[in-house]
């Protein structure tokens, strides 16, 4: 077995557990330094753990760092809330989603320690106290989801490129020369105890490989072993010189900042440009490039060793362990050029092997892509696995220049997480903070409203109105949840690397940013189209029934209705199929919301954005939803990605549904929107197929559509997976705006996933 194969079998060979340690370090620091302000308490804590935690090589690795010994296990953060795990502590092993094995042992000590230092002392708990009654009804109507209430604030891009060309001593020598300036300032004391640490960090592993090597009797491991601790005893100190260094560099780094906030999607950012410089120089060098592939490759596998440990519900929402780490490949430079390099198409390759749920590739695209990354592009999207998908540089870019970015900032966006969009090491955009049920709004205003409504116009007034209320009210409760980051859970080793925090000497967490945004998402435009044009054409113009009665009908859940359900989803034009009178009440809706959001401020004097995508929360949020006029059954999941049609109702083909989705102001929601779009396999099996394909994908960019991602992979191989899972436990999917392993996902999102609309080209 070569060596990549060795290390993937070993990703799923012990089921995934439950490691206290870093929460116990964490703790050990918290008590010992319980006297000191929060930022110089979050430092000591990351200091105790980078100093501390057992670090392990295993054999065959030539890149080196974990957060645990045994891949794929889940680490808490109990400083951020103590509640959760305990409550599912004796359930989490078997729960539908997401499961993970804790001992009888670590059990009794998360009780009987871990538990009672934090409890009523977590993020959880400041944020619990502070959301006033208002918005805590606006969540309990199930219209706002607020997010990042217990959980490490993360959906950030690191300033990588600086880290790759400078290397650690820089940031360390900067920070103590403005601390001879400035020596009573907390947040600069923070960072060099952590960057001390992150150097400590990175020297652990250069002895331990050194110690390795002293007892490895085979030559070539011994060699490969001398080479791990050279490369760490030079990264610790200096910049990287050549592009093992670099790649080494940068997953350390990553695995620091996870255990500072145990935070998702710290993500990787234009890789391939950051990258490419020490690539080149590698390559001038004599440096083997099979070599180089291989670096790589053991890079994306140490990339799936990491899965994030979350609660049931908020496994809901994100299923399938999206840890983030966001590649994006391609797109235009500074100057407007197209920005592909060899390092692009060589990362497309070297991911054919790898066909994992990480890196979450991305490819930035435009009018004038290079034509032979656009094949490799297609190419790599015929695997299946969902990736890369795609970003669109000519509706992104002017996006951003409205939002007040420069020009040369808006070229070099990345993309966060899923598809939230981001400037790379300058932003702080709170890109996930929380969800906005549009569809659930709809519904109560509908039904508390029915009897005031005379007409059409009259309905969306209202609509508006109510939409403008509970806006009020998740910017509200967004800003508590922002302000209890910066006062409970400073970042002090991220803020080191994210250009403005240093100059100015503030958290990012505090404003410290060059931009600073607080990200919050529009559900359900699909699902409000299809409901607002059959109550316009039934009730108010064709008069097939009173809006009394349709209230009537929808409370019942369409019981003994059933034949009028199966006319308002079958005789009435849905979203998705390029119909003006449709797709435009979509328009005007999801615009209203974008252009209500954008007046409000932040507490880091930043604005908030809008964005449309729903990740996995498609089938929670439709559980918050009674029946409606779209002919959706209570309770039933709503459409899904953000954009998409409701499941199974584009019938013009996809073309049609980029016409839709075009028809929206995409310069709008500059926080991401999410588009699914599945195509049957045989679609793309020859080159015939595959130059359609690559036609559609420029279509897609000519129409100025923000995203757009694939599943290209048939019904019936999911079913089988689904009756046979042990037989497919590798298969990689799309699920929305990531992708996970199939088997992973409960049945709801496997059964969604399932009936998608399956097009041919």
């Amino acid at each position: 077995m070569n060596r990549i194969d060795a290390l993937k079998s070993k990703l799923f060979k012990k089921k995934r557990e439950i490691s206290l340690e870093r929460a116990l370090l964490y703790t050990e620091a918290y008590e010992k330094y319980k006297d000191e302000p929060v930022i110089i308490k979050r430092a000591r804590a990351t200091e105790n753990i980078l100093n501390k935690i057992e670090i392990h090589i295993d054999d065959d690795e030539l890149i080196v760092g974990s957060r645990v010994t045994k891949p794929r296990s889940g680490i808490l953060s109990p400083e951020m809330s103590p509640y959760w795990f305990l409550e599912e502590i004796d359930t989490i092993h078997n729960r539908p989603q997401d499961p993970f094995y804790i001992s009888e042992k670590d059990k009794a000590i998360y009780r009987d320690k871990l538990y009672p230092y934090w409890k009523g002392n977590s993020l959880k708990d400041y944020v619990d106290e502070k959301i006033p009654e208002d918005v805590k009804e606006g969540m309990a109507l199930g219209i706002i989801k607020l997010n990042q209430t217990d959980k490490g604030q993360g959906h950030i891009i690191p300033d990588f490129e600086a880290l790759i060309e400078e290397g650690l001593q820089a940031k360390v020598d900067f920070v103590k020369n403005k601390l001879e300036k400035e020596p009573d300032n907390l947040f600069l004391q923070a960072n060099l105890i952590t960057l001390k640490a992150t150097q400590n960090h990175i020297r652990r592993y250069e002895r331990l490989a050194l110690e390795m090597a002293q007892q490895e009797i085979d030559s070539t491991r011994k060699e490969e072993l001398e080479v791990i601790a050279k490369v760490c005893g030079n990264i610790a100190e200096r910049a990287p010189r050549n592009f093992h260094e670099a790649v080494q560099l940068f997953w350390l780094v990553n695995i620091c900042l996870q255990y500072e906030s145990n935070a998702s999607s710290i993500s990787s950012g234009r890789f391939d440009q950051y990258m490419y410089p020490i690539f080149k120089k590698s390559i001038d060098k004599g440096m083997d490039l099979g070599f180089m592939e291989e670096i790589l490759k053991c890079l994306w596998i140490k990339m799936n060793e990491v899965v994030l440990l979350r609660s049931a519900d908020s496994a809901k929402y994100f299923a399938g362990f999206p840890t983030g780490y966001t590649i994006i490949l391609g797109g235009v430079d500074r100057y407007g050029k197209d920005a592909t390099n060899e390092l692009s198409l060589l990362i497309l390759d070297t991911y054919k092997e790898i066909k994992l749920p990480q890196p979450n590739l991305g490819a930035r695209v435009h009018e004038n892509s290079n034509e032979y990354f656009l094949q490799k592009v297609a190419e790599t999207i015929k695997l299946g696995t969902g990736m890369p998908q795609l970003f669109n540089d000519d509706i992104i870019i002017p996006g951003f220049i409205n939002r007040g970015v420069s020009l040369e900032d808006a070229r070099d966006y990345a993309v966060v997480g899923c598809v939230e969009l981001s400037i790379p090491g300058k932003t702080y955009g709170l890109h996930d903070i929380a969800l906005f049920n549009l569809l659930r709004v709809f519904e109560l205003t509908l039904k508390r409203n029915y009897q005031d409504v005379r007409s059409f116009d009259e309905f969306m007034e209202i609509l508006k109105e109510n939409i403008s209320k509970y806006i009020v009210k998740m910017v509200e409760g967004s800003n508590i949840v922002d302000k209890a980051h910066a006062d409970f859970a400073p970042t002090p080793l991220l803020s080191t690397f994210i250009h403005g925090c240093l100059e100015k000497g503030v958290d990012v967490s505090n404003g410290g940013a060059k931009y600073n945004f607080s990200g919050v998402q529009g559900i359900g435009t699909a699902n409000l189209s299809d409901s607002l044009y059959v109550l316009k054409k039934a009730v108010f113009e064709e008069e097939k029934l009173t809006i009394e009665e349709l209230v009537d009908i929808l409370d019942n859940n369409y019981e003994n209705n059933e034949f009028l359900r199966q006319t308002f989803i079958n005789k009435y034009p849905k979203y998705g199929n390029d119909v003006d009178q449709v797709d435009l009440l979509g328009r005007e809706i999801l615009s209203f919301y974008c252009e209500e959001v954008e007046k409000y401020k932040n507490i880091r004097e930043g604005f908030f954005q809008p964005g449309s995508y729903t990740v996995s929360a498609h089938i929670p949020l439709g559980e918050q939803v009674g029946a409606t006029p779209d002919g959706r059954l209570a309770k039933e999941q709503l459409a899904d990605g953000g954009l998409s049609p409701m499941v199974g109702r584009d019938q013009e083909g996809p073309t049609a549904v980029l016409k839709t989705v075009s028809k929206l102001d995409n310069r709008l929601t500059t926080n991401g929107s999410l588009l699914n779009v599945k195509f049957n396999p045989s679609s793309l099996e020859t080159r015939e197929g595959l130059k359609k394909f690559i036609g559609y994908i420029k279509a897609f960019v000519k129409l100025k559509v923000q995203h757009v991602q694939f599943n290209i992979v048939s019904a019936d191989l999911l079913r089988q997976a689904q009756k046979n899972p042990e037989n497919y436990k590798d298969l990689v999917i799309r699920v929305a705006g990531y992708s996970a392993i199939f088997v992973d996902l409960n049945e709801d999102i496997q059964n969604d996933i399932i009936n998608r609309t399956e097009h041919t080209l």
